[in-house]
């Protein structure tokens, strides 16, 4: 299994353009809460008023992942699945053209401002490459947040070192003469 900072690296190299960075932080918790909400349904049994769907079988999925990846950040990633999956219940109790409606408008909406990204980017999104780029998306939005925020310098000075030896790939045309 890479490590946080392996994948974290891995991730950042798609994404050196600040507006690629700023439509993340929107459109990744968009597709975040959409999958939520559509996999809410169906409730497969209530247990002490917990419902047992697939939304919360990927939500413990996920969080023991990022668990295993670093505890602060798995911490924090499953409180905001948690939030997530409260979202996608909520929206999942609604009738049925209301809950697709969020679900279905949340992940369109929020897929098209991540393409807006990758287009000022000139690239790919990174789960093109690499399948777990959509596993890593959230946490690297959230490790952005946090480094904008002061926090886990070691780990964004390494992410920074590893990104200044790795070649800049791009798919961008060169410019016409």
């Amino acid at each position: 299994m890479r490590t946080l900072t392996d994948q974290l690296t891995r991730y950042a190299d798609y994404h050196r353009d600040g507006r690629n960075l700023a439509t993340h932080c929107i459109g990744v918790p968009m597709i975040v809460v959409a999958m939520a909400v559509l996999l809410a349904r169906p409730v497969l049994l209530e247990v002490g008023g917990i419902a047992l769907s697939p939304a919360l079988a990927a939500v413990v999925a996920t969080t023991v992942y990022y668990l295993r990846l670093d505890v602060r950040y798995g911490a924090v990633m499953g409180g905001l699945l948690g939030l997530s999956l409260w979202a996608g219940q909520v929206a999942a109790a609604l009738p049925t053209a209301q809950w697709l409606g969020w679900g279905i408008g949340l992940f369109v909406v929020g897929w098209i401002i991540q393409f807006i990204g990758h287009a000022f980017e000139g690239r790919k999104p990174a789960f093109v490459d690499d399948v777990m780029g959509l596993l890593i998306g959230p946490l690297f939005v959230t490790a952005e947040i946090g480094f904008m925020l002061g926090l886990r310098r070691p780990l964004r000075d390494a992410v920074q070192t590893r990104l200044g030896a790795m070649p800049r790939h791009t798919t961008r045309r060169p410019a016409a003469a």
